[in-house]
């Protein structure tokens, strides 16, 4: 395992000694939140690199691809290529996919080749995705601008009023970013276990949800898998089981999704229970 967590991942570390929670929601359990679903019916924006739409791990998922297009008075989304300048998108898309395999993808390039992007491609690519209506949006990067800490609070604001649940992953350094900070999203950082259904929720954030990002087998370039650690590889498990929860109950709200999710967690004192627990299998 990889010795050096990243950061904001320390409360999913030792469960059992930093998130004791007072109140459960008590009658839900994931049967009833995801048991049986597929995915179907639900649209997730993945803002990032691209995808890579021919893997084999994104099993021909990926219904558009767009891409953020800075030269004029204001950034434009364009259609893109069924191209990933890296492999990080593809990777999120993978285990999206591969959680919630009837999941439709949506691809909005807003990175290149290092990773890198302009604040306000993201913004502009991720007020796209919300305009267009996609249930859910995977934000495994963020801005650490200042200046745009209104532009994102505002998006954020928006996405939870229209019903986008937005799932952002925090920064991999002790550092504020956005919207990963902001308190309607969903914000995720890693645990190390190797499960991808084992979910925390802590209740003393900023950051809400812990789900496997250490040591995580991935989907990568050129058709290519390797294994990662990072926050990054934390969201889309998040994201896939929001989708799962999504398509069986159409019309719940980012804030329901959330109580679902955090009452469903495997925080200390919950018995644990056969992985996937009655979620289809990868």
């Amino acid at each position: 395992m990889t010795d050096q967590l990243p950061a904001w991942s320390e409360p999913f570390a030792d469960p059992k000694h930093t998130l004791r929670r007072a109140l459960r929601l008590r009658g839900l359990t994931r049967e009833w939140a995801w048991g049986g679903a597929t995915g179907k019916g639900v649209r997730v924006g993945i803002i990032d690199s691209g995808l890579e739409n021919d893997h084999p791990q994104l099993r021909g998922r990926v219904v558009e691809n767009v891409t953020v297009e800075i030269g004029g008075e204001e950034p434009v989304v364009v259609p893109d290529q069924a191209v990933d300048m890296f492999g990080h998108g593809t990777a999120c898309g993978a285990i999206i996919v591969g959680l919630a395999p009837e999941v439709e993808i949506v691809s909005i390039r807003v990175l290149g080749p290092d990773l890198r992007g302009k604040g306000t491609a993201f913004a502009a690519g991720l007020e796209w995705a919300i305009d267009q209506g996609l249930q859910v949006c995977n934000l495994s990067l963020s801005s650490k601008s200042e200046s745009l800490y209104p532009i994102f609070h505002d998006l954020a604001d928006r996405a939870y009023f229209r019903g986008t649940a937005l799932i952002s992953a925090a920064n991999n350094v002790l550092a504020p970013s956005y919207p990963s900070l902001f308190s309607s999203v969903f914000s995720v950082a890693a645990h190390a276990e190797p499960d991808p259904w084992r979910l925390y929720y802590n209740p003393a954030p900023p950051v809400e949800f812990g789900a496997w990002g250490v040591d995580v087998p991935i989907a990568w370039k050129d058709g290519g898998n390797t294994v990662a650690t990072g926050n990054s590889f934390a969201a889309p498990h998040i994201a896939g089981l929001v989708a799962l929860i999504l398509s069986k109950h159409p019309g719940l709200s980012p804030f329901e999704v959330k109580a679902l999710l955090a009452s469903v967690a495997d925080n200390p004192g919950r018995r644990r229970r056969p992985r996937g627990l009655g979620a289809p299998r990868p």
